[in-house]
């Protein structure tokens, strides 16, 4: 089961409100629609999917990684190294 799974009903809501306002950029530059009113918009759905990737990465940490790091086997480290590497790519 995956970490988020308790919350995906408000993710997917969350997606589905992103989705809304993508269509309203796509329409913004069909209207010709000045560039700073666009690119406002597109920093407002960047930020939006940030905190949705945030969100998941933090129910990813605080259950299957602290499920590993419990385990008493070697799975905690690699549990680690791949919290850490999600994190590096998820930051870029």
């Amino acid at each position: 089961m995956a970490g988020y799974t308790e919350y995906k009903d408000d993710l997917v809501k969350r997606l589905r409100r992103i989705e809304g306002q993508v269509r309203g950029v796509q329409r913004m530059i069909e209207e010709d629609q000045y560039c700073v009113d666009v690119l406002t918009q597109i920093a407002a759905v960047r930020a939006a999917l940030y905190k949705v990737g945030f969100n998941i990465l933090e129910n990813h940490a605080n259950g299957c990684v602290r499920k590993a790091m419990k385990s008493s086997d070697d799975c905690g480290q690699e549990a680690l190294d791949e919290l850490l590497d999600v994190v590096f790519r998820f930051t870029k």
